[in-house]
């Protein structure tokens, strides 16, 4: 027969049993995920940064003297393999030089950096097996097997060094050379070659008046080698 001692202590022990099971339920919910929690927005190309949606410059290395060939084989291949929207721009860097060549002045234009071309392009397998494939190219320029970008103010200082408006004159005069002065008053003097001014097309050359060195200085037109 139960007494009421034992009714009462029945009573507690369930009404603990029923605090422990709300407390596992609570507990449980917290740490179920919410259904409605959002996910983690994906990356779109409108998320892309800038520089990525318009490529970036890389220095391709060719063989010596091959590189206008290079260059033309790979904006062909761009055409045919459909990759525009990877590959913009292919160019060689050149700038304007004055040839001074048996006395008369030839403007041309001279490679800035032989054996290397520069490619504006978005860098993943596929445009890098375009690019190094191409005829002419035997590498891509950068820390070991990975090509380097080179930086937007690099870029910019090429860009600027190659529009450069004064042409720059181009001799293959060397400091101490013996030549002939062939124009001026000076025609018909043999002296030699002290400095030489590439930016103004300048010479000047020590020649000999009354036993003793007079330096003159002369246009490239003006003197010539013996």
């Amino acid at each position: 027969m139960k007494t009421d001692n034992d009714k009462n202590q029945k009573t507690v022990n369930e009404g603990d049993n029923q605090s422990q099971n709300l407390e596992q339920k609570e507990t449980k919910k917290q740490q179920t995920p919410q259904k409605n929690e959002s996910k983690p927005e994906k990356q779109t190309a409108s998320h892309q940064p800038q520089t990525e949606k318009n490529g970036q410059w890389y220095v391709v290395h060719t063989y010596s003297g091959h590189e206008n060939k290079a260059a033309e084989a790979l904006q062909q291949r761009v055409e045919t393999m459909n990759l525009k929207e990877k590959i913009f721009e292919v160019i060689v860097p050149m700038r304007n030089v004055v040839l001074v060549r048996h006395g008369k002045k030839q403007e041309s234009k001279e490679k800035i950096f032989p054996g290397y071309i520069l490619v504006r392009m978005i860098l993943d397998d596929e445009s890098w097996l375009a690019v190094r494939t191409t005829p002419g190219v035997t590498a891509f320029v950068g820390m070991g097997n990975k090509p380097t970008a080179i930086s937007p103010k690099e870029v910019e200082a090429i860009m600027r060094f190659s529009k450069l408006e004064s042409p720059k004159f181009k001799t293959k005069y060397t400091k101490g050379e013996a030549v002939k002065i062939i124009d001026g008053p000076f025609a018909d003097f043999l002296g030699t070659i002290e400095a030489i001014d590439d930016e103004r097309g300048k010479v000047k050359v020590l020649i000999s008046i009354f036993g003793r060195e007079t330096p003159v200085e002369l246009d490239f037109l003006q003197v010539a080698k013996l």
